[in-house]
């Protein structure tokens, strides 16, 4: 079993037993308690890389205050009670208000209660079915996307997507449809994503995607163009 954490913790731990006559059986669990978590914190790390998230961004740097999402929305958002039901998420809006950032920092809140996530932009979403494609293995990519609790597709809209990415798209919002929740982020409504993409693909994705979806719309200023005015985008030149 090797038991790694438990064998690097043991010499505290039997010392301090020692020291204080602990009952064997209070010895054995506080030894495995030591495993246990240990375990658990090194799975969260590998969901973490497995993940592929852009920035590591988390609540720790968002400031709830200043975002256009109402506090209400974000905390429920924050208890993750829409991916235990499988619904999905829509963050719309201009660039720098704060999109990805918030549902980055959601995907980890999703990974420390041990969730599973797997992140996307179009353009690698693209690229991972299109390989798939090549070797015929496009449904096993897609069921092991999939096996995800949560699928995030980030920047949605930045650029047009061809016939290969909406149906990339469209695969993984339809496979993922009532059995896990989608979350995506984009400068467009979902609504207007014909805009982009061909319009039969885009019409039902968009269809399944919002079925069950909590839908969110940004607003105001770019929050890096504001740091940037202010000077704050780079450390000062000495």
């Amino acid at each position: 079993m090797r038991l790694p954490y438990l064998r690097k913790a043991a010499p505290d731990i039997l010392a301090t037993a020692r020291a204080q006559r602990w009952d064997p059986a209070e010895v054995v669990r506080v030894l495995l308690q030591e495993e246990v978590v240990g375990r658990d914190a090194a799975t969260r790390r590998m969901r973490r890389k497995t993940a592929n998230f852009p920035t590591g961004k988390t609540f720790s740097s968002w400031r709830s205050e200043e975002s256009s999402i109402p506090v209400a929305t974000q905390n429920a958002l924050m208890t993750l009670e829409w991916i235990h039901r499988r619904e999905n998420l829509a963050v719309s809006g201009a660039s720098g208000t704060g999109k990805s950032h918030f549902v980055e920092a959601l995907a980890h809140v999703a990974i420390e209660a041990d969730l599973r996530v797997s992140w996307f932009t179009l353009e690698t979403l693209t690229a991972t079915i299109g390989k798939a494609k090549a070797d015929g293995s496009v449904a096993r990519t897609v069921a092991k996307i999939c096996g995800c609790d949560l699928v995030v597709v980030d920047d949605i809209g930045m650029l047009p997507a061809g016939q290969d990415a909406a149906e990339a798209f469209y695969r993984v919002v339809d496979a993922a449809y009532e059995r896990r929740s989608v979350a995506v982020t984009s400068n467009l409504h979902p609504s207007g994503f014909d805009s982009i993409m061909p319009k039969t693909l885009a019409t039902a994705t968009v269809d399944r995607l919002l079925h069950h979806s909590h839908l969110v719309a940004t607003k105001g200023d770019s929050h890096r163009l504001a740091e940037a005015l202010a000077g704050k985008g780079v450390q000062p030149l000495v």
